[in-house]
């Protein structure tokens, strides 16, 4: 909320500016000013103008800062989250007891690899990865691949809940 008090303020700022050098332009070349200012009042409503283009400029960088925090927070999150989502797989692939070529097949089955193109990166035939995914359902205690993704899905989205909405 206060973010978009600070773009409003900037905003406003900038336009009450911008309407003042434009206005006062456009009255001088069409003339129809009927009384010239004093340039005691055109120097104040300048100096006034200017301070009020610095602080448009100031309250600009702070919304700007706080946007370039807020994106740092939340790449840290993200990163943080890939990082647990990586702990809980290893963390599944441990409980599961599955083998190294095992684990490969199955961090390839949920990154949704098929089953040509995981023989191909393993150098394997594809009976041999069928093999792979058929110990690893059953170590899991899954069917087929989109019941081990919901397993891990489930997990990101039990922690995404409200407490109470799990």
């Amino acid at each position: 909320m206060t973010d978009r008090i600070f773009i409003a303020a900037v905003w406003l700022v900038q336009a009450l500016c911008a309407v003042f050098f434009v206005s006062d332009i456009f009255l001088t070349v069409v003339g129809a000013r009927s009384t010239p200012l004093s340039w005691q009042t055109r120097e104040l409503l300048e100096i006034g103008a200017a301070l009020g283009l610095i602080l448009g400029l100031v309250l600009g960088a702070m919304a700007l800062r706080r946007t370039m925090q807020r994106s740092a927070r939340a790449h840290e999150q993200l990163r943080l989250a890939r990082g647990a989502f990586l702990d809980v797989i290893e963390e599944r692939f441990t409980a599961w007891a599955l083998t190294p070529a095992e684990r490969d097949v199955a961090l390839f089955s949920i990154k949704g690899l098929s089953t040509a193109e995981i023989a191909a990166l393993r150098n394997t035939s594809e009976g041999t990865v069928k093999a792979q995914t058929n110990a690893i359902y059953r170590k899991a205690g899954v069917s087929g691949r989109p019941q081990l993704l919901s397993l891990f899905i489930d997990d990101l989205m039990d922690d995404a809940l409200p407490p109470g909405k799990g």
